[in-house]
């Protein structure tokens, strides 16, 4: 009898493990329930096994690594007093009154000053307009309470507000008048609020799992500033510490936002492959492309602050680390896809599975590798304005160091995420494959029943 003909309490019983023609059925009926986020792990005891004897060593070498390589925090040095190697300490305007720039002396014009260059009609302007005179009142550290004037000049980027919240930087060699300036303003209550409204929004849409993922979040950063940082500070080769201090984050990121299944450990090994593929190439094209990591004013100060620091070794780091979010998206997609396809009709056998879930992996490939590329091209558009404003070819815009480290770290990292599709994909329909699923009774089905997961379907000859 063919399964068209079998009766109707039959094909309701909630196996799920019946054929094609009661796929839609079966995955309604297993989403009516409290695992209705797909299909359970892979209960085969051999399939486990393999899984497990492939991620227990690497977990294991990965936790060992962070081991022996821990830092114990960041090492002690004299601060410079340059860029954001300075002591800073919190304070707040108290009082703010108009003044003629020229009574303050707050600008000089050179004796050669030319009005017709920036410069010169800055210095103008600023010696003819009204300054704001600012007393700045000290409210943490050895000198809590004191106050100092700080002069703003009416073109200056930065305006202040009676009552502002400001950063300011404390030189205490410096002679007493001069001690404290104003760096920066205080933002700490709007970024406060934005957070909040952020872990708000996920854990109201996501539930439990947007739950997990916040904590995700505080352990992937915890990594980053108490092991990665602090270690490639310490002197340890960049790329090692980038490459244990990801596999960490994505193996305590995946199973505790996704569980520890079957699916979530495919997740796992498309990501590796991939952040290898990244780092190989990474490293390839940062040597041809003779490319220093030393590109501005920040990596020159930890160049100068940290000499036997590799800089290129830490722009590597920073493509395996840049990557390694968007590739956990797409891993996940792509293994949640196959398992779905999977659930909806067991029959599908590896092949069949990797043709419709390519598919849906093409489409995430078009939008990922077009958002990495976005994304990248935003941070850097005030660099890419002042190519624009000197008229600079686009062929001498890309061979700057500048530029030429964006587009290694966009498209290495592409290439990475377009290779974890097909990669992610064929692994997840290789194990779902060759799962013997459970019956009812929570034992294995008939050898004869898994064949069809394994794309050996039965032929029958009428």
């Amino acid at each position: 009898m063919t399964p068209s003909t079998q009766p109707p309490d039959e094909s309701a019983e909630p196996s799920g493990h019946t054929g094609p023609a009661h796929a839609d059925h079966d995955h309604a009926h297993g989403h009516g329930h409290s695992h209705g986020h797909g299909p359970a792990a892979p209960v085969s005891k051999h399939l486990r096994k393999v899984i497990a004897a492939v991620l227990i060593p690497f977990a294991t070498a990965v936790f060992v690594g962070m081991a022996v390589l821990w830092p114990g925090g960041a090492p002690a040095h004299e601060r410079s007093g340059v860029g954001f190697d300075r002591q800073t300490e919190q304070a707040r305007v108290v009082k703010l009154e108009q003044v003629d720039c020229k009574s303050v002396n707050a600008s000089q014009v050179p004796p050669t000053a030319n009005p017709s260059t920036p410069e010169g009609r800055e210095a103008r302007a600023a010696q003819t307009g009204q300054c704001k005179k600012a007393t700045v009142e000290v409210g943490t550290g050895p000198d809590k309470g004191r106050t100092f004037i700080e002069i703003v000049q009416p073109g200056a980027p930065r305006q202040l507000a009676d009552g502002q919240q400001v950063v300011v930087a404390y030189a205490p060699d410096a002679p007493r008048d001069l001690q404290y300036s104003v760096i920066d303003v205080n933002r700490k209550i709007p970024l406060a609020v934005l957070a909040g409204i952020f872990a708000l929004v996920v854990v109201l849409v996501g539930r439990m799992r947007g739950l997990f993922a916040l904590v995700a979040l505080a352990i992937s950063f915890a990594v980053l500033t108490l092991f990665i940082l602090p270690a490639i500070l310490q002197g340890s080769n960049p790329l090692v510490v980038a490459v244990i201090g990801a596999s960490a984050i994505m193996l305590i990121a995946l199973y505790l936002c996704h569980g520890l299944t079957a699916r979530t450990s495919v997740a796992v090994l498309g990501t590796l492959v991939s952040l290898l593929l990244i780092g190989l190439l990474g490293s390839v094209f940062i040597d041809w492309a003779f490319l220093t990591g030393n590109t501005d004013d920040n990596t020159g100060l930890i160049h100068g602050l940290y000499p036997d620091i590799d800089m290129s070794g830490l722009l590597l780091a920073s493509i395996i680390i840049g990557s390694l979010g968007v590739l956990d998206d797409v891993t996940v997609t792509q293994t949640s896809a196959v398992w779905e396809l999977h659930h909806a009709d067991p029959a599908m056998g590896p092949r069949s599975l990797y043709r419709a879930a390519i598919r849906i992996g093409r489409d995430h490939i078009a939008s990922v590798v077009n958002t990495l590329v976005l994304a990248y091209a935003g941070a850097a558009l005030p660099l890419l304005l002042l190519f624009s404003i000197a008229n600079s070819s686009v062929g001498a815009v890309a061979n700057s160091e500048l530029v030429a480290v964006e587009i290694v770290r966009t498209l290495v990292g592409s290439i990475g995420l377009v290779a974890s599709v097909p990669v992610t994909t064929v692994l997840a329909a290789l194990v779902v494959s060759a799962d013997r699923p459970a019956g009812p009774a929570g034992t294995p089905t008939a050898p004869g029943a898994g064949r069809g997961g394994r794309g050996r379907g039965r032929r029958r000859k009428r």
